[in-house]
């Protein structure tokens, strides 16, 4: 019985996620993926229009993932200071669990491809980061933070902490942990 189509697109991308999971990663091509498969890159083809579209697609699984794990998180923690905390854990942990995901979301994966597949990453960052901002702004609105003098300050050195962890990850061959020190290093991103 063959594949459905949807099914068979995930197992492209899933093959392309486990590709980029190999800590000395050359650049990906299609006849690899296809080999990997063990079906022709026509095959991919027919799926995919081009391998941009393919990155698109682990994109999207990222930004599926991420913002519903945040929407989750928001919608059941009502106290705004562990809501920030549960949101970047859960970020630091998405990449310990996907690390090829995590080389697409330092864009790392992304050099050789089509630039907008880099400016959609770069999007993705923004809207963390902002989502970050919200969440600070909702434990000063609850007195849990002292009033910020500036809250996109303070959600731009979260959301630089959370990449620089998953830069680290990525770039030691994923060996260093993006959890490590985590209880010593948060409360001195709160701090002033």
């Amino acid at each position: 019985m063959a594949a459905k189509r949807g099914d068979r697109k995930l197992q492209i991308l899933h093959a392309l996620a486990e590709m980029l999971e190999a800590p000395a990663a050359e650049k990906i091509t299609t006849a690899a993926l296809a080999a990997r498969l063990d079906v022709s890159e026509a095959a991919l083809y027919r799926h995919f229009a081009s391998k941009a579209q393919m990155f698109e697609g682990l994109i999207e699984f990222i930004e599926e993932t991420l913002f519903g794990l945040i929407n989750k998180i928001t919608s059941e923690e009502t106290n705004g200071l562990k809501q920030l905390e549960a949101i970047t854990v859960m970020l630091l942990g998405f990449a310990q669990k996907n690390r090829g995901m995590t080389r697409v979301l330092i864009g790392d994966a992304l050099v050789h491809e089509n630039e907008r597949l880099q400016l959609r990453i770069n999007q993705l960052h923004d809207r963390l980061e902002a989502t970050f901002k919200q969440a600070l702004r909702f434990a000063v609105s609850q007195n849990e933070l002292p009033a910020l003098p500036d809250a996109a300050a303070r959600a731009n050195l979260i959301m630089s902490f959370v990449t620089g962890r998953w830069h680290q990850f990525a770039k030691s061959g994923f060996r260093r942990d993006p959890m490590q020190y985590w209880i010593e290093q948060w409360p001195s991103l709160l701090t002033y």
